[in-house]
């Protein structure tokens, strides 16, 4: 989830890790991720105001473009938060987004999402995968973490095809737009991850 309040995509947290400068470029067989820019705004605007889409974020869907535009501006100056945008290889616009919160020493949260023509597709675990190896053999992080709805069922899903623990449940954590919700916590360790890994 993902609050309103916070400066990046995902929950707000003060800095302990410091925030690499530039954010690196990463590369799988069908996606280049790089740093969101402002520019993503049209490519992301239809995701981010779809009221699906945005059903277990815990801020309601973007009314204008102009106010996703706001929110991406916001996103991309974040210290917080560092927000890649994955776009295909080939080329084209952002079809979704993998965000890393800082949260502790040696720890950071995952949020992510992809636009629902690309769902089912494997780009999301793609995308996402191509991340923790960063976080986890680049960066040395010890832990990652995500923090999803209950019923948010594909997001379940996607975590624990990529090892992640469901560690504990936290109940009426996020006043959303839909009600008070219970909040899943998800963690991978470094280990596991890298265990993992094709050799």
């Amino acid at each position: 989830m993902a609050p309103e309040e916070g400066p990046g995509i995902g929950r707000g947290a003060r800095r302990v890790n410091p925030v690499p400068a530039a954010l690196p470029v990463l590369a799988t067989p069908r996606l280049r991720l790089r740093a969101l820019e402002a520019a993503d705004a049209e490519a992301l605007h239809p995701t981010l105001s779809d009221p699906a889409s945005m059903t277990w974020w815990s801020h309601p869907p973007m009314e204008s473009l102009a106010a996703t535009r706001a929110h991406l501006e916001r996103n991309a100056a974040s210290s917080d938060w560092r927000n890649w945008v994955f776009v295909p290889r080939e080329g084209g616009s952002a079809i979704g987004f993998v965000a890393v919160g800082e949260k502790r020493n040696g720890a950071c949260e995952l949020g992510y999402m992809i636009a629902r023509e690309h769902r089912g597709s494997g780009l999301a675990r793609e995308a996402v995968s191509a991340v923790l190896d960063h976080l986890f053999a680049a960066e040395g992080r010890r832990r990652v973490f995500a923090d999803t709805d209950p019923d948010n069922l594909a997001s379940r899903a996607l975590l624990e095809r990529l090892g992640f623990t469901l560690e504990g449940r936290l109940r009426a954590e996020w006043e959303t737009h839909i009600g008070i919700r219970d909040s899943l916590i998800y963690g991978l360790l470094r280990d596991e991850w890298l265990d993992a890994r094709p050799r």
